[in-house]
């Protein structure tokens, strides 16, 4: 690949691995079955999310967990439930809305412990398996429907949820759409898609229409793209599970820095948390590890759904 730019090649250090005490390998989990060739999994970590009070929270997809991680590496197990949790962000400080495979959209009160359903349904008619989701500062919800697309079945969806509860189909011909973020200005949507190797760029109309979407980014190897994060100053993460390594792109596509695992090659997702948001952390979900990377530039801030509908 020609790169009119060299990047920096950096190594993550591994911040903290899943305890022994929360692995328990199922050989008939039906989300490894599917997703995972039918390896055992102890685990499946996604969705990172940080969270003000200086802890970091976590998702295991295949065993329906949400997790706590202290800032000294400690885990505490928040909520076990019937589902398959995936991507996460803060509606406010004590709510996390989740993308859960199995049920759609899920809320998760911090005080309580408790998860309830937030959108199950798009008109009577399920969600073939939301993934990740994005938040902006006008109050809506942005989210992709995955499920089992892919170049074989390119049907896979992105969808922008209203705060007052209008729920728009912005596209519909997805290869394996999976993490979404926004520009700081809220003008452009980018989204991964697994399955094709690339990473979308969807401008979007002041009537809140998109057109001229475009590829943006091209990767290659094993599996594609998968969560997204942006800095302040508009360039673009991407974690690329297959690879082992997150890409740090400028407003050109060209990778400017690459973070390499430690750990092992599924970096499947990452936030921007500590100080000034300036610290990555990344999950590793085959090894259960969640890794940490200092950068100079901050994270862009994701804005809270302050009056969230119910």
């Amino acid at each position: 690949m020609n790169w009119l730019t060299t990047p920096e090649v950096r190594e993550a250090e591994v911040f903290t691995r899943l305890p022994a005490a929360f692995r328990q390998p199922d050989l008939s989990n039906s989300w490894a079955l599917a997703n995972r060739g039918g390896q055992p999994v102890d685990s499946f970590l996604e969705g990172p999310v940080w969270h003000p009070s200086g802890c970091l929270y976590v998702a295991d997809i295949p065993y329906g967990r949400i997790f706590r991680v202290d800032s000294d590496g400690s885990w505490e197990l928040i909520v076990q439930y019937d589902g398959e949790p995936n991507g996460m962000k803060l509606l406010d400080p004590e709510t996390l809305l989740i993308t859960d495979y199995k049920n759609g959209l899920m809320a998760l009160s911090l005080p309580e412990r408790r998860v309830r359903p937030w959108l199950t349904r798009r008109n009577s008619e399920s969600f073939r398996g939301v993934n990740d989701l994005t938040l902006d500062s006008r109050g809506n919800i942005w989210f992709t429907d995955q499920g089992q697309t892919g170049l074989h079945d390119p049907t896979g969806r992105v969808y922008r949820l209203s705060r007052d509860g209008r729920l728009d189909l912005l596209l519909d011909n997805c290869p394996s759409p999976n993490g979404l973020v926004l520009s700081p200005d809220e003008k452009t949507l980018y989204v991964a898609m697994t399955r094709g190797n690339c990473i979308w760029r969807v401008p979007l109309q002041a009537d809140g229409s998109v057109s001229k979407v475009g590829q943006f980014f091209t990767s290659y190897g094993p599996s594609g793209p998968d969560g997204l994060a942006m800095t302040a100053k508009g360039e673009l993460l991407i974690a690329n599970p297959g690879l082992g390594r997150v890409w740090l792109l400028n407003e050109l596509a060209e990778p400017m820095l690459i973070v390499t695992s430690p750990a092992g090659r599924s970096t499947t997702n990452l936030c921007f948390g500590g100080e000034n948001r300036q610290q990555l952390f990344i999950t590793e979900s085959i090894s259960g590890a969640i890794l940490r990377c200092d950068l100079a530039t901050p994270g862009a801030f994701i804005p809270y759904l302050t009056a969230p509908a119910t």
